[in-house]
């Protein structure tokens, strides 16, 4: 037999052993190292596909140039068309119903619950490659979101992953094709709040800042994929550029907007053309190359564009001239099928107009100025600030691209300017425009008319559990046990009522041996209420606000009679059916092309 005080010790260890594993156990099956596990995985997985991607997009552009060796200039005319009678071949026999690009993508994280089809997103990778490798004038970096995305969907769908996980998980493919594809991964991070998601929560954010590191790592750091070049620049006279970087953004607020009409009017035009699908995106192609055979610097991507302006190395004459060009080359890539995005051919035109704009101040003011090159990359930011809507991104990415704070002034005010001027003439970006002309309108990753056309009697609860305010706070803490609710509006003596309380104010204001005081000593006797007859939106934006979960409903004219409670999950719930109910209308009323 052992020793007594031996065996206890070695039960205890045994026990604690037990303890530790169990809640080692239970760490691992918290929902937020789950979230922030899979992000790693999706920003691994993300970079790795734009490492090939941008291989897969060489090979591409090598086949197309060499598809004419030796035989006449005017061949380049019918390169784009070639690629854009594949595409629209391949987007006929295999996609048919449904493009994606990333207007697609925000559908999905605010109408469909993250839903998306994975296939149909690397079908529109695959075409990409095709588009911009046959000259198409487009960006990379909707092909790129979608990769990302679709790796999140895809890796949801494995493990049957549902509800806000799903969305997260797309939100972290597109931070990481954002971040891998230009080396930036606070502007993928910020991108994805201010355009895909609308929202900023920490459940949401964690994982998206993971995706986009690793994704920026495996890029950069492991493959050292390379973006723009951009040269270093200053400010020269602070007060004097000032002025001129502020015109600067107001002209690039206009040309957005010009843009963003552009690519929705031709897209409209080549809607309504009686021609088989297959053969319009031939024909946009057909329009670009025709452009590009005078001036070649529209297609494919232009980074190589880009960077002589940032140099200081194109001609005003020629610079002006792609300011529009370009617009309209794009214009016929995207309007007309092709496939591709718009933020490189933002940059590209902003770079083009302030270098431009630059080149002309800085020959009428040479001694107060910078050189072009620096109004060209700050007309970078504002044209993209201006298209999507999205400045904050757009101040981050030029910041990332140049690693250098002295021009992060100029780019702050043009990028803020122009997205103020866009937006006043457009009310949409370039992002949700087509959402609009479908019948949705988003903001902060909500559909507007929904939440605008909803009240707080459609969603509130009308039977409340009330506390009266005389009861002591062990009852509460007792009542917040069992009903598992973490607030309640109190009561006076009379039934009125008299504030709310909730687990903080019990948290905040009650110690261990307090328990014997009364509600009405801790409880919050300014109470943020709803009405009725007030919208869903504006009672979401006040939760928001107050950063608080729950409102009483009260009388107009009589603030202290109780109608029922309302809550953000009550909110949610009820716009979720009716996305849904919406969505499947449109379906209905359309259903030759899914919505």
């Amino acid at each position: 037999m052992g020793h007594p005080v031996t065996e206890m010790k070695a039960l205890d260890e045994g026990t604690l052993f037990k303890r530790i594993k169990g809640n080692l156990f239970q760490w691992l099956q918290t929902e937020s190292l789950i979230s922030n596990s899979l992000a790693l995985i999706v920003g691994i997985f993300t970079g790795l596909a734009i490492v090939f991607y941008d291989s897969l997009l060489k090979i591409s552009s090598d086949i197309f140039s060499g598809a004419v060796p030796g035989s006449p200039g005017y061949l380049i005319i019918f390169v784009p068309a070639m690629g854009g009678l594949i595409v629209g071949i391949i987007a006929h026999l295999f996609i048919r119903t449904r493009r994606y690009d990333i207007e697609e993508t925000i559908e999905a994280a605010t109408l469909r619950g993250g839903k998306m089809s994975p296939k149909n997103a690397f079908m529109e990778v695959l075409i990409s490659l095709i588009s911009i490798g046959s000259n198409g004038s487009a960006g990379k970096e909707a092909p790129v979101v979608l990769a990302g995305s679709g790796i999140g969907s895809s890796v949801a769908q494995m493990l049957k992953i549902h509800g806000d996980r799903l969305k997260i998980l797309i939100g972290c493919g597109a931070s990481g094709g954002i971040a891998a594809a230009y080396n930036a991964p606070l502007a993928g991070v910020v991108f994805v709040v201010e355009v895909i998601l609308g929202e900023l929560e920490k459940s949401t954010f964690i994982p998206i800042v993971i995706s986009a590191v690793f994704a920026t790592m495996v890029s950069s750091v492991i493959f050292d994929v390379k973006t723009i070049e951009v040269a270093s620049y200053q400010l020269v006279n602070p007060f004097y550029e000032s002025i001129f970087y502020l015109f600067l953004g107001m002209l690039a607020g206009v040309i957005s907007a010009i843009l963003l009409r552009s690519l929705f009017g031709t897209r409209s035009f080549f809607e309504s053309i009686k021609v088989h699908p297959a053969i319009k995106p031939a024909i946009g192609g057909l329009l670009v190359g025709i452009i590009g055979f005078v001036y070649p610097q529209v297609f494919g991507v232009g980074y190589n564009v880009i960077s002589e302006a940032l140099n200081n190395e194109l001609a005003l004459e020629l610079m002006l001239a792609l300011i529009f060009l370009k617009i309209i080359a794009f214009s016929f890539t995207i309007g007309s099928g092709g496939s591709g995005g718009s933020i490189v051919p933002s940059l590209f035109v902003g770079a083009m107009l302030g270098g431009a704009y630059g080149s002309i101040i800085h020959g009428f003011f040479p001694t107060v100025t910078e050189a072009s090159g620096a109004y060209a990359l700050v007309g970078m930011g504002a044209v993209f600030a201006g298209t999507s809507r999205a400045p904050l991104a757009s101040i981050l990415i030029l910041f990332e691209l140049t690693r250098d704070y002295n021009m992060i002034l100029p780019i702050m005010l043009a990028c803020v300017v122009s997205n103020v001027v866009s937006s006043s003439i457009n009310s949409e970006s370039i992002f949700t425009e087509g959402l609009r002309r479908r019948g949705f309108t988003i903001r902060k990753g909500k559909e507007i008319d929904i939440m605008e056309s909803l009240l707080v009697k459609d969603a509130m609860k009308h039977n409340v559990q009330t506390v009266s305010e005389n009861k002591n706070v062990g009852g509460l803490v007792a009542l917040m046990q069992s009903s598992r609710h973490a607030g309640f509006p109190v009561l006076d003596s009379e039934g009125k009522l008299s504030g709310i309380v909730t687990l903080k104010d019990v948290r905040d204001k009650v110690e261990r041996d307090e328990l014997d005081k009364t509600i009405s000593e801790i409880s919050s006797k300014d109470v943020e209420v709803a009405y009725q007859d007030e919208t869903l939106n504006t009672v979401l934006k006040r939760l928001a606000a107050k950063d608080i979960g729950r409102l009483p409903v009260v009388s107009r004219s009589d603030s202290t009679k109780l109608l029922g409670i309302i809550t953000r999950s009550d909110i949610v719930k009820l716009y979720d059916k009716k996305i849904i109910d919406k969505v499947q209308k449109l379906e209905k009323e359309n259903p030759d092309k899914e919505t």
